[in-house]
């Protein structure tokens, strides 16, 4: 079975219990947080991946890492399961797939703005303005700059894309006149 496959399942089940007890946006964050802390550290994983460690030190390296992140029970006792069955590598997966099911909940759409250089604030407000507008929910906005771009914008709203870079539509016009022969 596929980690997001996997994930999924744990999701859900996450899900079910964070809107059985009214705590699902404190849910979603600690999950966030444990998993943003095992991506961060190359150290962190390959300690609580290695089956050469013991079982009762990894436990305890676990155990002083969520103790740390000060996550409530149904997290830690969430993680400890993965660690148990030696699934901790699904936890970004868990997070992403958590973190939809609650902006379903909430009416929420994340969306990634990717531009070549910094743009002004009042940019950012008018599109996400726009953006709201034109789903009819709440947007929130995530940046991201790439100067492969050259200029324009490319914003992600889940499978959707815009891509209105300068990139693209140099690229466009290439095969415009590539093809006009």
């Amino acid at each position: 079975m596929s980690a997001e496959a996997v994930a999924a399942r744990y999701a859900q089940a996450l899900y079910e219990l964070g809107v059985e007890q009214g705590n699902l946006p404190a849910l979603t964050d600690e999950v966030r947080r444990v998993s943003a802390v095992y991506n961060s550290s190359d150290e962190l994983r390959s300690v609580l991946g290695n089956p050469v460690v013991e079982q009762s030190a990894r436990q305890a390296i676990l155990h002083d890492v969520l103790a740390r992140l000060a996550v409530g029970p149904i997290t830690q006792n969430t993680v400890k399961l993965l660690a148990q069955r030696r699934r901790l590598l699904v936890l970004p997966y868990l997070a992403r797939a958590l973190e939809r099911l609650t902006d379903e909940r909430s009416g929420v759409v994340r969306a990634t703005v990717t531009t070549a250089a910094q743009l002004p604030e009042s940019y950012f407000s008018k599109l996400k303005e726009q953006l709201e507008a034109s789903l009819g929910k709440k947007v929130l906005l995530e940046r991201e700059l790439d100067p492969t771009l050259l200029g324009g914008v490319v914003t992600r709203i889940g499978d959707r894309v815009i891509d209105g870079s300068l990139r693209t539509r140099l690229q466009r016009m290439r095969q415009t006149l590539l093809t006009s022969r």
